[in-house]
């Protein structure tokens, strides 16, 4: 399952956003460091069901929606100097080394300084958030790379390993491939042994853009001056304004039957009588989704594994007619696999021994055989022929 972490200043939203996108009961305050141990749900990506397209009824969509299960981490608040201890210190940052992608919930409406502490609405500047983020990451890593780098420049030479490979044996526990260290040593052009600590730190940063792809939801944009927000949509960053307060109570509201709301959705229908202050909430929650289609914290989750993280989503059968599976079930499954993956690398993401004895596979929507290097596309239906 795709991990995916949620990090931030403390403060910034996080765990609002956490719960709204979980519906996991987490501890919520406008307090510092309400998150001490990381969070860990499940949260959902959407995307349009191929149950349409094909003219069946899975029965695990809703309204031709289908919702792909996928692990969301909310991280400890993270404070300038958490590299060195500040805060909850290095133990947070080192939660992030199991994240796929990084969703930084910034608080755009700038009440709260960069401890996490409380000041007056658009007394801080969240651009400067964004920042202090990357530069925390950047200097995490630099660290690491740090303490051993002699050694292992040393051990390059003398045994005359490949770099790229020698490193990513190194970065192996932070979810580094060899491509990405091999991308981040293309952009620093110079020899490993003619390093200085500055080039050091450049390349910590490049291994940081390419490993740690991230999503900003530009949090409490509900109450966010436009100038605020409009400085954080004019950085060369994906930002999202969001309210993880309005899906939440959203959420809530669709659960307890008050209101029909699908995450994701840019609007809501309201089913029960309300009483005034819950349709004043109600009136400027649909304000805000008529303003940014929507609450903002599906699109972000969406955007980060879609968009970001190169994700498309394939459906195995094993009726190719029917679209079933062998107890006659209609698309069953939903997989989650990147742009580029085969047909054979999907056969042993299903198990391990289907990928062993692949045979070749059949492209249900076009009925015909294709073979084990076919590139899935999104919304592909296949099935898979196995000796097993």
């Amino acid at each position: 399952m795709i991990e995916i972490g949620i990090a931030g200043k403390p403060n910034a939203g996080k765990s609002t956003f956490f719960k709204s996108a979980t519906l996991i009961d987490v501890a919520i305050a406008n307090y510092p460091f309400t998150t001490i141990e990381p969070n860990v749900g499940i949260a959902y990506v959407r995307t349009e069901c191929v149950c349409g397209e094909l003219g069946v009824n899975c029965g695990r969509c809703i309204e031709g929606w289908r919702f792909i299960p996928i692990k969301l981490i909310d991280i400890a608040g993270l404070v300038p100097g958490a590299h060195e201890g500040r805060g909850l210190g290095n133990e947070f940052l080192d939660n992030l080394r199991q994240a796929e992608g990084i969703i930084h919930v910034v608080d755009a409406s700038g009440s709260t300084d960069e401890e996490g502490n409380e000041v007056g609405v658009g007394e801080h500047d969240p651009v400067r958030d964004v920042e202090f983020l990357r530069e925390e990451l950047d200097m995490w890593l630099f660290g690491i790379l740090k303490r051993n780098w002699n050694k292992i420049v040393r051990r390059i030479h003398l045994e005359r390993r490949d770099p790229s490979k020698f490193l990513t044996e190194q970065l192996a526990g932070l979810g580094f491939e060899e491509w990405m260290v091999k991308s981040a040593l293309k952009e620093m052009g110079k020899d490993l042994k003619d390093f200085d600590d500055e080039d050091l730190k450049k390349f910590a940063k490049e291994l940081r853009k390419v490993r740690m792809k991230m999503v900003i939801a530009g949090n409490k944009a509900d109450k966010a001056p436009e100038e605020l927000i409009n400085r954080l949509l004019s950085l060369d960053e994906i930002v999202i304004p969001t309210s993880a307060y309005y899906e939440l109570a959203l959420r809530i509201a669709s659960k307890n039957g008050y209101v029909k709301y699908i995450p994701g959705d840019s609007d809501f229908e309201v089913l029960k009588p309300l009483n005034e202050k819950q349709k004043r909430l109600l009136d400027e929650i649909r304000a805000f989704m008529k303003k940014f289609g929507g609450t903002g914290v599906q699109k972000a989750i969406n955007t980060l594994v879609f968009d970001v993280l190169g994700y498309i989503v394939v459906y195995p059968v094993e009726d190719e007619n029917k679209f079933t599976d062998s107890k006659g079930n209609v698309l069953p499954d939903a997989f989650l696999v990147k742009k580029g993956t085969t047909v054979k690398e999907l056969a042993y993401k299903i198990h391990t021994e289907i990928g062993e004895h692949f045979i070749y596979a059949v492209d249900a929507k076009r009925k015909v055989r294709i073979g084990e290097d076919y590139e899935l596309k999104h919304n592909d239906v296949i099935k898979i022929v196995s000796a097993k």
